[in-house]
């Protein structure tokens, strides 16, 4: 078996054929690689299986400060026996002699009853010939000593004791070679890296495709001087509905064609010059009673437009380019075009002498930025404009013409009640369908279907 191994592998691989067992200091001064190269190389031969890496741990044991005093004049409770072997003494003496080592020794002489204290003097009861740790001590003494070296159960006591003894832990590795690498051919090749050897796959972060094509038309718009407006996905239904002029009664406002908040109702709609002239506006052209209680029903938001309509209302612009991009939710059935939640843009031109032949301009310029050069507009009804087109575009892949965008001009009907003056062009539609086409998709729900194999394959620019 023969592979191509990095110069760095090759050394490594050499040295422990000749030293089977090594550190990686070790492999240092063998190979004369610097100490980031060795550890690279380990790395590498790791993870094809070729190098076994051995941990272990060992500690090594000093005196501390303490230990030091006790190696030379003995541990405390030692001390404290050494004293009483001439006789009693008194309490004061013993204090005065052993000073801060006195409350220790006297600790441990009374606990394994050396010692009797009466009132005022202390005798020797028994005294042990050799003390749990002075053999420690006595080994130890000025040097560094493994700990597997040393009894454990004389040890014990001292570890437990405030800087007798210093326990510095060395780890450690040992290098060597599996079985595999004992019996494999290193190549002579000139640089030890194989060109035409294949690379593992790597997948990195990206984005989301929709996300591309929303921010690549939210930059169309940008550029041609727009302005970005921003709403809530929860409206009330008098700026969702009623403020476009959709009759209380449209078919669009049931159930099952708008989503509604359970028993939320909104406490401010507009000001009551907003909702009194909205309100005639309907009583006039529709001729039916408007109902308040209507327009204060919450809805999960069915289109831009109420953001729009919203932002003109309040600040009444004589000239504006605006657009606002989001998410919208409409209650129908799911299928290969439809979606009860997706993403729309929606645009407005405000101008005293805005046209519809603007607005045709307009639209021809973004679907040429975006890449959709077939299309042609169609003659439409929408509640809130008039007059009003809807933009078809040729789906190759369906070989049809699919809708794409609505628009028109907004209705004097919309806009005088609002106080906007001048005439306002308007338009929107779904983003998926922008996408599908970009990504020659003929089913929407392949967006949100997480095909990893299609997100990772498709290409970034369209």
């Amino acid at each position: 078996m023969s592979q191509v191994f990095h110069e760095i592998e090759k050394k490594i691989i050499a040295s422990l054929r000749d030293n089977p067992k090594q550190s990686p200091e070790s492999l240092e001064k063998s190979t004369q690689l610097s100490p980031d190269q060795i550890r690279r190389g380990i790395e590498w031969l790791k993870l094809k299986n070729l190098a076994i890496v051995t941990e272990s741990k060992s500690s090594i044991l000093s005196l501390g400060k303490n230990g030091v005093e006790s190696l030379t004049k003995g541990l405390p409770e030692r001390r404290l026996l050494d004293l009483l072997k001439t006789g009693p003494r008194k309490l004061s003496d013993l204090q005065n002699e052993l000073g801060y080592v006195f409350g220790p020794s006297m600790g441990l002489a009374r606990k394994n009853n050396w010692i009797e204290v009466s009132v005022d003097e202390i005798s020797i009861k028994n005294s042990p010939s050799e003390l749990l740790g002075e053999k420690t001590l006595k080994l130890i003494g000025n040097e560094k000593l493994s700990k597997d070296k040393i009894d454990g159960n004389d040890l014990s006591g001292l570890l437990k004791r405030p800087d007798f003894i210093i326990e510095d832990v060395i780890k450690t590795k040992e290098i060597s070679l599996s079985d595999l690498a004992k019996s494999i051919k290193i190549s002579d090749s000139v640089g030890g890296i194989d060109v035409e050897a294949n690379v593992p796959e790597v997948f990195v972060a990206r984005t989301h495709p929709l996300k591309d094509t929303i921010d690549e038309i939210r930059e169309i718009f940008v550029t041609l001087g727009f302005s970005e407006i921003l709403g809530n996905m929860t409206q009330s239904s008098f700026w969702n509905f009623d403020a476009l002029f959709t009759p209380q009664d449209h078919p669009a406002r049931e159930l099952q064609d708008t989503f509604y908040l359970d028993r939320i109702n909104a406490k401010k709609i507009g000001t009551p010059e907003q909702i009194r002239k909205v309100s005639e506006s309907h009583k006039k052209n529709w001729r039916y009673q408007w109902d308040i209680n209507e327009a204060r029903k919450m809805v999960l938001r069915t289109h831009t437009t109420c953001v729009t309509i919203k932002h003109l209302a309040e600040n009444k612009p004589d000239e504006a380019r605006i657009f606002s991009l989001g998410r919208v939710f409409r209650n129908e059935k799911v299928s290969y075009k439809h979606l009860v939640e997706f993403n729309q843009i929606e645009g407005i031109v405000v101008g005293k002498d805005a046209s519809l032949r603007n607005l045709m301009g307009i639209q021809r310029e973004f679907y040429k930025r975006i890449g959709i050069t077939k299309i042609k507009f169609w003659p439409t009804f929408f509640p809130y404009t008039e007059p009003s087109l809807q933009t078809m575009v040729y789906n190759e892949k369906l070989g049809k013409w699919i809708e794409l965008f609505g628009m028109g001009i907004f209705r004097p009907e919309v806009t005088k009640p609002l106080g906007i003056t001048q005439p306002v062009l308007a338009w929107g539609g779904g983003i998926e369908r922008i996408a599908m086409l970009k990504y020659d998709l003929g089913d929407v729900r392949e967006f949100y279907n997480n095909n990893l194999g299609w997100l990772r394959s498709v290409t970034k620019c369209q």
